[in-house]
C-alpha cells in the first residue's frame, strides 16, 4: 500500500507541473523569477542528496519537483514576473541563507528546518505577488501539490516531525496561495449574496 501511495503521490506532482506549465505557455500563469530560481536550488540539492544516500522511493518525487522547478525556472524568465524589487532580493539573500545553512550543518533537523524556512523566504515574492495580481496563478498546481502531499503523508510509516513537517509544510504553503488565489472570487460571491 506505501508504494501505490508514493506511486500516486508523484503522480499527482508530475501531473501539477504539466498544469502549470500549460497555464504559463496560455499566458494564464505568471510564475516569480526569485521564487522559481530558489525552488531549483532546494529541489536540485534534495535529489542530489537522495540520490547520495542511495534512497530509491523518495528520490522519485524529489526528481519530479526538480525536472518541474527547472522548467517553471526557464519558463520564467520569458513569461515571468518580479525579481529585482528589493523584496525580492532581501527574501533570496534570505532563502540562500537558509539552503547555506541546510548544507553546512550536521543535524539533520537543522537543515530540515532550514530547508522549509529557505523555501518561505522564497514564497514570500510569489505570495506577495498573488495577493496582489491573483490572475498570475492558476489554483490547480498548487491543490494537485496540496494532494500529492497528502498522500505522501498516507504513505508514511513513522509519524516523526522528520517525516511530516515538510509534506505539512507544502499543504499549509500551497494552502494559502490556492486562498490568494481564489480570494476575489470569494470576496465576489460574498458581496453577490
Amino acid at each position: 500500500m506505501q508504494n501505490i501511495l508514493i506511486a500516486i503521490s508523484s503522480i499527482l506532482a508530475f501531473i501539477s507541473y504539466i498544469v502549470y506549465i500549460v497555464a504559463i505557455l496560455k499566458g494564464e500563469a505568471k510564475p516569480h523569477r526569485t521564487t522559481r530560481f530558489v525552488l531549483v536550488l532546494i529541489t536540485s540539492l534534495a535529489t542530489a542528496s537522495l540520490f547520495a544516500q542511495g534512497s530509491i522511493v523518495t528520490i522519485w518525487l524529489s526528481g519530479v519537483f526538480t525536472f518541474g522547478c527547472i522548467i517553471i525556472f526557464l519558463l520564467s524568465l520569458k513569461f515571468g514576473m518580479g525579481g529585482v524589487a528589493k523584496t525580492d532580493i532581501l527574501c533570496l539573500i534570505l532563502s540562500l541563507s537558509g539552503i547555506i545553512i541546510w548544507k553546512i550543518t550536521s543535524n539533520p533537523m537543522y537543515g530540515l528546518f532550514a530547508s522549509i524556512a529557505a523555501d518561505l523566504a522564497a514564497q514570500i515574492p510569489m505570495l506577495i505577488k498573488t495577493y496582489r495580481f491573483p490572475k498570475t496563478e492558476v489554483w490547480t498546481f498548487y491543490s494537485l501539490d496540496v494532494l500529492a502531499s497528502i498522500f505522501s503523508l498516507l504513505a508514511l510509516q513513522r509519524w516523526t516531525i522528520q517525516e511530516f513537517a515538510y509534506p505539512l509544510y507544502i499543504i499549509l504553503i500551497d494552502s494559502a496561495t490556492i486562498l490568494l488565489i481564489l480570494r476575489p472570487n470569494i470576496k465576489q460571491h460574498k458581496i453577490a449574496k
